[in-house]
């Protein structure tokens, strides 16, 4: 099935009511930085890594306030305890494989390292979903070169979609899964605020969009229903309001609860994460709680639609053992959103 690549407003599926950002992506907060490497032989191998860099972290300011929350705690989040412990983020955030998580963080150990030589103590944060179902994922491809070309080649603008990076060889919810982000704009009490989300999906269920499911048997009748036993989710939420870390915590629970709006069944194997931290300057004071609720409505419709944006912008895969993953059908979804009279406009 050949599509072209649109995104979920690009079909006319709009999320909540709040305006995005001017990209609608993670990078519409200032300084956040986004980079992939992808690994694709068109054979075995379909995997990568996608990283998360505020380039706030330097010279003067070695940390920024970070949450991390665990929906569903069956993965190999590296440095997840000490952000609990001490609400700080240290790193850019990377994504990868689950059994390439390690060599990821020895690399990112090493980048930060030679950025801060007279540091005794770092903690490089990588997470990762499995795309073993996809990918000969005990092959371990990633090496420190495609860790340091994601982090060190990161930019802003409109970051690249669907398979690439670490989505290369993702599955979600029956179908191709991927790298999605989206971004909103809200108002803080008297200041403008703006809060991003990237997601690597990879994670069962039964697609959801605007509440109305999609049954990839009922999209795609002779397709391969199969989906690989350990499903998981990372989610990146990035954002200029000033909010300590307990007050992230708040946002990274609900990246979580998101991912039940696009039909996440939360199953055994699926590792569930979200990483949330702040840009804002050291010396503006958090938001009081009660002005917080514009940022969980922002929170909400960013996850959710960087969750949607990370399976309409993914093509079909063949991968090992010549297991097919189908994208989503995009004229199949607006015909069914259009007789549910779901859709924001014709699309």
């Amino acid at each position: 099935m050949d599509q072209l690549t649109r995104r979920a407003r690009d079909l006319g599926i709009v999320v909540g009511a709040l305006p995005t950002g001017r990209d609608n992506a993670i990078t519409d907060v200032g300084g956040v930085l986004v980079g992939h490497t992808t690994i694709d032989d068109g054979a075995d191998l379909h995997t990568g890594v996608t990283a998360v860099v505020p380039s706030q972290l330097g010279p003067g300011r070695w940390t920024l306030p970070a949450a991390v929350y665990t929906g569903n705690g069956y993965g190999k989040l590296v440095g997840s305890t000490q952000v609990d412990e001490l609400g700080v983020l240290e790193s850019p955030i990377v994504l990868t494989a689950t059994l390439s998580v390690f060599r990821a963080a020895d690399a990112l150990l090493g980048h930060l390292m030679d950025r801060r030589p007279d540091g005794l103590s770092f903690n490089p944060l990588v997470g990762e979903t499995n795309d073993g179902h996809l990918s000969d994922i005990r092959r371990r491809p990633i090496t420190e070169g495609h860790v340091l070309a994601a982090v060190v080649g990161a930019s802003g603008g409109p970051p690249a979609e669907g398979c690439v990076g670490a989505g290369t060889g993702t599955t979600a919810l029956g179908f191709k899964g991927g790298i999605g982000t989206s971004s909103r704009t809200v108002r803080v009490g008297d200041r403008p605020g703006t809060i991003g989300a990237l997601v690597q999906s990879n994670f069962g269920g039964v697609l959801t969009a605007l509440g109305v499911p999609l049954p990839v048997g009922e999209m795609i009748p002779n397709a391969d229903r199969a989906e690989p036993s350990g499903n998981s989710c990372m989610i990146v939420v990035a954002t200029d309001v000033p909010l300590d870390a307990r007050q992230l915590g708040r946002l990274a629970r609900r990246a979580v609860f998101a991912m039940g709006r696009v039909g996440a069944s939360y199953s055994n194997g699926s590792g569930d994460y979200a990483i949330a931290f702040s840009t804002a300057e050291p010396d503006q004071r958090p938001i009081p709680d009660g002005e917080i609720n514009p940022v969980f409505a922002a929170v909400l419709d960013s996850v959710e639609e960087a969750l949607l944006n990370s399976l309409f912008t993914a093509a079909t895969t063949t991968g090992v053992a010549g297991r097919t993953s189908h994208a989503v059908p995009h004229a199949a979804v607006i015909r069914r959103l259009s007789a549910a009279g779901r859709l924001a406009e014709p699309a």
